[in-house]
């Protein structure tokens, strides 16, 4: 602990220094040990480490989209994945793309404000070869994209951009929207050259070809939501969405499904030999089985309700009479008032 000197002390130290009974040297200016972080004003830092984290872990999740639709829209090997997330100034990020480039001007609505989409001219130029037939090799000489071109690019980003909006889902229900296509980056000016934006490059492999494409992203627009950027918050709605988004899909998903319902009268083993012989008119005799006895209706193999026959209109149909469950291997019966329900 760093003693204080009183006034007193400090003047006796004076006047033994002016006197010559010590020597200036001898007293030593403490050391600072103080850590100082440099900041730049020009650059200011906006982002957190773990809102960074947090942007990488989305775009993984958009990456494995990416790789899974563009593999099946181009019928060859695509692979996409985060090579980095930065934060930089829109200047800086505008410099270091080359000319001329596929530059996309993106909606992020219900965000205000716009962000970008670039994509690497060669990686561009192999979508648009393997699109038009050809083996996905590119063009090995740039230039600016025919109104053909910038055609099929905008269905391709258009496919892109509904990834986007599944890996935002967990933090704001986003629904991205292509505004158009530039090819001179100082023509897409969305914010000032000061201004802070996150930058994430995803690295892409079309067959042999490689490349980058690049989503900028603007402090600006999502400031509204840079609190949700954390990731307490993301796990958070992870698992809240695994509990009742993600299952209220899947009931969705299994409404609309068919499954078999057959009402079993009841059953018998026999050898192959007596089936292979029986012949109309023969009776067989099934097991516990009275004329009185309720029918088993089975769905997808398993039994579910106990039900009798009979006819509506000129069509066998069966009642439900109970309906039956299994828990914990324990089998009881819930009863159904008669002729609610019948099948």
């Amino acid at each position: 602990m760093t003693e204080v000197l009183s006034q007193d002390e400090i003047d006796q130290l004076l006047t033994a220094i002016n006197a010559g009974g010590a020597e200036a040297d001898e007293y030593k200016p403490v050391a600072d040990t103080r850590k100082i972080k440099i900041y730049d004003f020009k650059r200011p830092d906006k982002f957190s480490k773990e809102q960074i984290r947090t942007v990488q872990i989305m775009y993984e999740t958009f990456a494995r989209l990416t790789t899974t639709a563009l593999s099946a829209n181009l019928r060859t090997m695509v692979h996409v994945h985060v090579a980095s997330v930065d934060q930089l100034t829109y200047e800086e990020f505008i410099r270091s793309i080359p000319t001329p480039t596929a530059l996309a001007i993106i909606n992020m609505d219900p965000l205000k404000g716009n962000a970008i989409l670039e994509v690497d001219p060669a990686i561009t130029f192999s979508i648009i070869d393997r699109l038009f037939g050809g083996k996905g090799d590119g063009s090995k000489t740039q230039h600016e994209l025919t109104d053909i071109e910038q055609s099929v690019m905008e269905g391709i980003i258009v496919r892109i951009l509904g990834n986007m909006r599944e890996a935002w889902a967990q933090v704001i229900d986003l629904r991205p929207r292509l505004g158009q296509i530039d090819t001179n980056p100082q023509f897409a000016q969305i914010v000032p050259p000061t201004e802070m934006v996150v930058l994430v490059t995803l690295e892409t492999k079309v067959n042999e070809v490689e490349g980058m494409m690049n989503f900028c992203i603007p402090y600006l627009t999502i400031e509204p939501i840079i609190s949700k950027l954390s990731a307490q918050f993301w796990y958070s709605n992870v698992r809240q969405g695994a509990n009742t988004e993600n299952l209220n899909i899947l009931k969705d998903k299994l409404v609309n499904v068919d499954v078999n319902v057959a009402a079993e009268v009841g059953t018998i083993q026999i050898p192959v030999r007596d089936v292979l012989s029986l012949q109309a008119g023969d009776v067989v005799r099934l097991y516990n089985v009275k004329v009185g006895d309720p029918l088993t209706i089975t769905i997808g193999g398993k039994g579910k309700f106990l039900c009798r026959p009979g006819i509506v209109g000129r069509k066998m149909a069966v009642q439900i009479t109970k309906k039956m469950a299994d828990i914990d291997g324990d089998d009881f019966e819930e009863f159904i008032p008669e002729g609610e329900d019948l099948l």
